[in-house]
C-alpha cells in the first residue's frame, strides 16, 4: 500500500469499491449500488442498516451543539436567529457526514467479511 487510497477505510470515505477502489460505491446520495462498475464486486454484503446514521448524530450533534452555544455565548441573539442558522448548519453537517460514514461503514464489513 503506497497510497492512502489503498487503504479500503479510506476507499470507503471517498465513495470507492473498497475492493478495486475504482468504481462507484454509491448509486445516487445515499443508496449503494449493486455491484461495482470497475470490479464487479457485489455489494449484497453491505448492510450497514443504521449505523451511519446513529454516528453523525453522534458527532454532528457534538458539531451543531458545539455551534449553537458558541453563537450564543458570543452574541446572544434571540431565539428565532437560532432557528434561521442552526438548522441549516445541522442540516449541512448531518448530510455532509452521512455518505462518507456510510461508505466507510460498508468497507470495513468487506474487511472484515473476507477474512
Amino acid at each position: 500500500m503506497n497510497r492512502l487510497t489503498d487503504v479500503p477505510f479510506v476507499a470507503g470515505l471517498l465513495g470507492r469499491c473498497p475492493r478495486c477502489r475504482q468504481g462507484r460505491l454509491f448509486h445516487g446520495f445515499i443508496k449503494v449500488a449493486p455491484e461495482c462498475d470497475r470490479c464487479g464486486l457485489s455489494y449484497s454484503f453491505a448492510a450497514p442498516s443504521d449505523g451511519a446514521a446513529i454516528l453523525v448524530m453522534f458527532i454532528g450533534g457534538i458539531l451543531v451543539l458545539g455551534f449553537a452555544l458558541w453563537l450564543d455565548m458570543t452574541y446572544e441573539p434571540p431565539w428565532w436567529v437560532h432557528l434561521l442558522v442552526d438548522f441549516p448548519v445541522a442540516m449541512v453537517v448531518c448530510l455532509g457526514l452521512l455518505r462518507p460514514l456510510k461508505g466507510s461503514l460498508i468497507a470495513l464489513q468487506y474487511v472484515n467479511l473476507k477474512k
